[in-house]
């Protein structure tokens, strides 16, 4: 499984999100593994017209009703979201506030997928129960040299088997052997943005990191 963050990259904002979330359907339909695609929320309805999966990189916990400038998730479930990211260190959120998102979509059909920092944040945001738990060390996102797999792979052997829920990881993931490393301690899949959104050919480096799960 792999979650391509959009971010607020200009290259994935507007018709280039459209084109990234074409390409991330293709790339599932080629290589069968699962991929979904996170725009803004300005994009998410075009981008889930392209047949891809799609989730929100956030959402509010709020009612809908008089409630100004807030993201619901009524209103990103309507719009064909099927899920979304929260407490990303680069939009944290807090464990209560967490907690009340996690409570509010109980029982719907929209996934959560929560980053963690570190493995006592992963601890904690595990007993929530979420889809996903998405390991992602802050100083590492973004790095084109260095990812989560070559400087923390015992973190990621230890972080499987302790929490209950199914591991991504995330932060610097770059190459082929970032995924296998991931792979082979039990994570089901990886979170990443930068090196497909910002890629010269955003489609070579997704079929090669797709490949991977082969």
């Amino acid at each position: 499984m792999i979650v391509v963050n959009f971010k607020t990259y200009r290259e994935a904002t507007g018709f280039a999100a459209v084109r990234l979330a074409q390409i991330c359907r293709r790339v599932q339909e080629e290589t069968k593994c699962r991929i979904v695609a996170v725009p803004q929320v300005a994009d998410l309805r075009n981008c889930v017209e392209t047949g891809a999966e799609c989730w929100v990189q956030h959402v509010d916990t709020v009612e809908q009703g008089k409630k100004t400038g807030w993201i619901t998730v009524e209103g990103v479930e309507e719009a064909g979201a099927r899920g979304t990211l929260l407490n990303h260190s680069e939009h944290k959120l807090g464990n209560e506030l967490v907690k009340s998102i996690a409570d509010q979509t109980r029982g719907m059909a929209f996934e959560l997928c929560i980053c963690a920092a570190d493995e006592n944040e992963a601890a904690e945001l595990d007993k929530l129960e979420p889809n996903y738990i998405a390991y992602e060390p802050p100083e590492l996102i973004g790095s084109r040299d260095k990812s989560v797999s070559s400087e923390k792979p015992e973190i990621i052997k230890r972080l499987v088997t302790s929490v209950q829920n199914p591991v991504l990881i995330g932060a610097g993931v770059h190459s082929p052997g970032d995924v296998k490393v991931g792979l082979k301690f039990g994570a089901k899949g990886v979170l990443l943005a930068t090196d497909v959104v910002l890629a010269e050919d955003p489609e070579y480096r997704l079929r090669k990191l797709a490949e991977a799960f082969k």
